[in-house]
């Protein structure tokens, strides 16, 4: 006789638990998710319920919760770079941190030139700007900041920042002013230079302080090994801190997403006039993050690279929302490290070095705006001129320093290689929100992508490492050992 099994309900049961399984391993994922579409949502409500448009007092108050988280991601960035970066490189073999360094900064400066002859080649071929009308000529006047060589200088003084302490708050900025009796003059030689620091972290300047004591400390190991591993809990304690901050990006995204809807002008007009540019932008974005990135990353590895994205969401949700590599860099390196498998040290040496040199999807937005503003002037660009956009966006990109619109003022330098009027880019500020947000997403995923391919290709010289710091005992944990048996001893002696 035989013998039948129903297995149709264990498997249902099965299916479901899976299911439930499946959510809560996700669950802060699908929450960010979540809140942006709700935020988007709630964001359109408001605007077609509303008659008057909403001051900037009342959108403040929408976005007090969103700022406060925003800080707080931002209080997380000095001390996770320098403390990631540090030890990362300190518990390497320096023959290996030279080894990863060279190929972080050859693979991130090689896609981001990349994305550059991306953003040039889709420009040219879509042609946005050709037979489009816009204000070009309206907007208001925009000073000249500074010139290519004086940025390029800039960049250059913030690699070296007189103050550790000033680096954490202040970079270095030059400005040009024009004589005070001639206000429209435009030779650069008559411009007067002033060059002060100006708010804002120096991300490059601390990563490379953080490379050199790195170095410092794994050139002496033995005669360190306490400092190193004092660095190392500092390390700890702050990605505990940022384990805490991404429990709440769910709540403070949705606040940041209602508050930019909220904000945004008139999007009948936009599209109108910039509908173009817009998708000439975001289609070169798309390319440059989910074909050409997934396609190095798979010939690199032979892994998923889709699979990769995956373990990443949570980043690209917060990068998005907050529009800077820098303020989701915590997030990110947790990512990568728990859903990737991206060796801890490299990870912590490469996403600060990418974070500061690595902007593909901004360096893709200098090209396409460039070429764009040219088109709507009519102004005809040869190859030289494409070059130096080339050169130009790639370096001033670097420079963007992963900060929230930063890209905008950047772009000042690539219009002055081929010589457009810095106020050209008013023409642009109108969907420069969104597109800042997109363009974020894809400079974390060349940070990221960046990291796993070189973990990869050093994967057996990791090991080897790794391997020969669990046979070294930890300095601090016999310190603490060796103190606690002796206050042990001195009890058992007065008892």
């Amino acid at each position: 006789a035989s013998v039948h099994i129903d297995v149709t309900k264990p498997t249902k049961k099965m299916n479901r638990k899976s299911l439930l399984k499946l959510i809560k391993s996700n669950l802060l994922v699908i929450a960010t998710f979540t809140s942006v579409l709700l935020g988007i949502f709630v964001g359109f409500i408001i605007r077609a319920t509303t008659t008057l448009p909403w001051s900037d007092r009342h959108v403040m108050y929408v976005n007090f919760i969103g700022d406060i988280f925003l800080q707080m991601l931002k209080s997380l960035i000095v001390p996770l770079i320098t403390t990631s970066l540090i030890t990362g490189i300190a518990s390497l073999d320096l023959s290996l941190s030279r080894k990863i360094g060279g190929r972080a900064v050859a693979f991130y400066l090689t896609t981001t030139f990349f994305s550059v002859v991306l953003g040039i080649a889709i420009v040219s071929l879509i042609q946005p700007g050709v037979g489009r009308e816009t204000d070009v000529a309206v907007g208001t006047r925009m000073e000249m900041k500074s010139t290519t060589a004086d940025a390029m200088l800039d960049l250059l003084r913030n690699l070296f920042p007189p103050n550790i302490i000033q680096a954490c708050i202040e970079h270095y900025a030059t400005e040009l002013k024009p004589p005070e009796n001639h206000a429209n003059e435009t030779e650069i030689s008559d411009y007067e230079i002033s060059g002060h620091f100006v708010p804002g972290v120096n991300i490059i300047g601390l990563v490379v302080i953080s490379v050199v004591f790195g170095i410092a400390l794994s050139v002496l190991q033995s005669e360190a090994t306490f400092l190193i591993s004092m660095i190392g809990e500092v390390y700890r304690v702050t990605m505990k801190i940022t384990g805490w901050a991404i429990a709440l990006s769910p709540v403070g995204i949705f606040f940041l997403v209602v508050s930019q809807i909220i904000e945004m002008v008139n999007v009948g007009d936009v599209a109108q006039k910039l509908g173009f540019y817009f998708f000439t932008v975001v289609l070169g974005c798309v390319l440059q993050g989910f074909v050409i990135l997934p396609i190095i990353y798979y010939v690199s590895t032979r892994k998923n690279p889709f699979q990769f994205i995956k373990g990443i969401s949570q980043a690209l949700v917060t990068a998005f929302a907050t529009s800077s590599s820098s303020a989701t860099m915590p997030i990110t390196l947790k990512c990568i490290i728990k859903n990737n498998d991206v060796d801890e040290n490299v990870a912590k040496f490469m996403l600060p070095i990418g974070s500061a040199i690595n902007m593909d999807g901004t360096a893709l937005y200098e090209a396409v705006a460039a070429l764009f503003i040219a088109q709507l002037r009519g102004v005809e660009l040869g190859i030289g001129e494409l070059i130096s956009i080339s050169i130009t966006a790639t370096a001033a990109s670097i420079g963007a320093a992963g900060i929230p619109s930063a890209g905008l003022v950047t772009m000042i330098m690539v219009l002055d290689a081929i010589g457009l009027p810095a106020r050209d880019v008013t023409i642009i500020l109108a969907v420069d929100w969104l597109l800042d947000r997109i363009r974020t997403v894809v400079n974390v995923m060349g940070d990221t992508f960046g990291a796993g391919i070189i973990n990869h290709w050093c994967r057996d010289d990791i090991s080897k490492v790794n391997e020969k710091r669990l046979s070294v005992i930890d300095p601090l944990s016999l310190f603490v050992r060796s103190q606690m048996n002796q206050s042990n001893i001195s009890v058992n002696r007065n008892s």
